[in-house]
């Protein structure tokens, strides 16, 4: 007789992850290393411990440790809001009248209201046991800023967060709620730093960006006595934390002997997807699996879809090591219209190396698809996702769709990366139809690949 499989598979705390998996040591073909911006030699621990906490630093560097111990502390952390639920969808299977199993790991159930959280405990807590008082950000929709700015109250540092100023515009209640933790919040680009005033005396109009919003934090970590500076996706250490996410969910699916044949995951700069697909990608570049991985990002900033393969500064001034990733260029601004915080001009080297060598897929949607997805999802599952998230729901359905026609049953695992519930302004701009596409020309990204570094790597 076939078990049922439940609508919610829970794990027990005793079978929370205490390692995470670190994906670049069974990667055969690493990514590229990063490079200091002046000699353009791989950069060593002393080159990045003035940006980032000496712990981070060790794991960004780290090819070849498979598992890294969970410390108890941060393992306390997450036990106020883990293990997270991984989720049968079978409403939305019903109503799409789909042969295919769907699946959907939640990571919204915090008041950050998303994955987030699962790097800013960590990186919270390698600054305090380092003895530093504050820390500083970025952050463009405002998950991220909320996840540190609960982090810091919970270890007791203090933090400003430099946060995208139209996303500040759309979203003051998540503003809101950093203060509220004790954050202090500056819309980005701001007169506050040197790197900002540049921006705004070039453009006074921006609406801003990350890479804008990363160089104001980077320079004020810098400037700033007993400070560093953490990010909440891209890089190394950060899809290492999140690897919590693909750990717990392959325990619950290995519960019912599950193995899914397609697994999807919104992508800005990598956090939520890389964490997702890392356990099962280790197993499918270690010839165990078949499993087809596809990234999902918007497209009025396709970094993987449009962007170029080359080493670029991850912000807008141009001040950090060099990342081989798929970018846009630093320069790159995207649309103000775009109402997800997907809005980063590069993604993950680690994803863009799995992309590149062609073990991970990569597709673009239009933002008033992706609210339709959301919104289709949402009155059959009873959850309002993030804008973001909705990426991977716009996939996963029009997956379920092809099995559909096709007959195949096939298991369909995608990332809830967050909730919505800050994100109704978006909403009210979608039903009133308000809500536009804007995907930009080859003219426009023309311009932001002129700010991609001329070195030889790059050639």
């Amino acid at each position: 007789m076939t078990q049922k499989i439940p609508t919610r598979i829970y794990l027990n705390e005793d079978e929370m992850p205490r390692y995470w998996y670190n994906l670049r040591a069974d990667m055969k073909e690493k990514p590229d290393p990063i490079l200091h911006p002046g000699t353009l030699k791989p950069v060593v621990n002393a080159d990045m411990e003035p940006i980032f906490c000496k712990e981070a630093v060790k794991q960004e560097l780290d090819d070849n440790t498979k598992l890294i111990p969970i410390p108890e502390g941060i393992q306390n952390f997450y036990r106020a809001y883990r293990p997270a639920a991984l989720i049968r969808a079978y409403y939305l299977e019903k109503e799409l009248g789909t042969p295919a199993e769907i699946y959907y790991k939640f990571e919204g159930t915090n008041t950050s209201g998303s994955h987030k959280l699962n790097s800013a405990g960590p990186q919270t807590f390698y600054a305090k046991e380092e003895g530093l008082k504050s820390l500083t950000t970025e952050t463009g929709a405002g998950q991220w800023g909320t996840a540190l700015a609960m982090a810091c109250a919970f270890y007791g540092l203090d933090l400003t967060v430099y946060m995208v100023k139209v996303s500040s515009e759309q979203k003051p209640y998540r503003k809101a709620v950093m203060e509220t933790y004790g954050a202090k919040v500056i819309p980005s680009p701001s007169n506050t730093t040197e790197s900002g005033r540049k921006i705004l005396a070039a453009d006074p109009n921006t609406g801003g960006s990350l890479g804008c919003a990363i160089s104001e934090a980077v320079e004020a970590a810098i400037k700033t006595d007993k400070c560093r500076y953490v990010l909440g996706s891209v890089l190394n250490h950060v899809l290492l934390h999140q690897s919590v996410i693909g750990l717990e969910t392959k325990i619950a699916l290995d519960k019912y002997n599950i193995k899914p044949d397609i697994i999807i995951g919104c992508a800005g700069g990598g956090s939520n997807v890389g964490g997702l697909i890392a356990p099962f990608m280790g197993e499918k570049l270690a010839g165990k699996s078949n499993t087809r991985f596809i990234a999902v990002e918007p497209a009025s900033c396709p970094s993987f879809t449009r962007g170029r393969y080359a080493y670029d500064f991850a912000d807008t001034a141009q001040t950090t090591p060099l990342l081989r990733m798929y970018t846009l260029g630093c320069g790159f601004i995207p649309s103000a219209n775009h109402a997800g915080g997907l809005r980063y001009h590069g993604m993950s080297p680690i994803l863009s190396k799995l992309y590149h060598d062609g073990h991970l897929e990569a597709r673009s949607e239009i933002q008033t698809d992706v609210f339709a997805a959301a919104i289709r999802f949402m009155k059959t599952e009873g959850i309002l996702p993030a804008p973001e998230s909705s990426h991977a729901i716009k996939a996963a359905i029009d997956e379920a769709l092809e099995c559909k026609k096709t007959g195949e049953k096939k298991v369909i695992l995608f990332g809830l990366s967050g909730t919505g519930y800050f994100d109704l302004s978006a909403y009210m701009s979608y039903n009133a139809k308000t809500l536009s596409d804007q995907v930009p020309t080859d003219e426009d990204l023309q311009k932001g690949f002129a700010s991609i570094p001329n070195i030889p790597q790059n050639k």
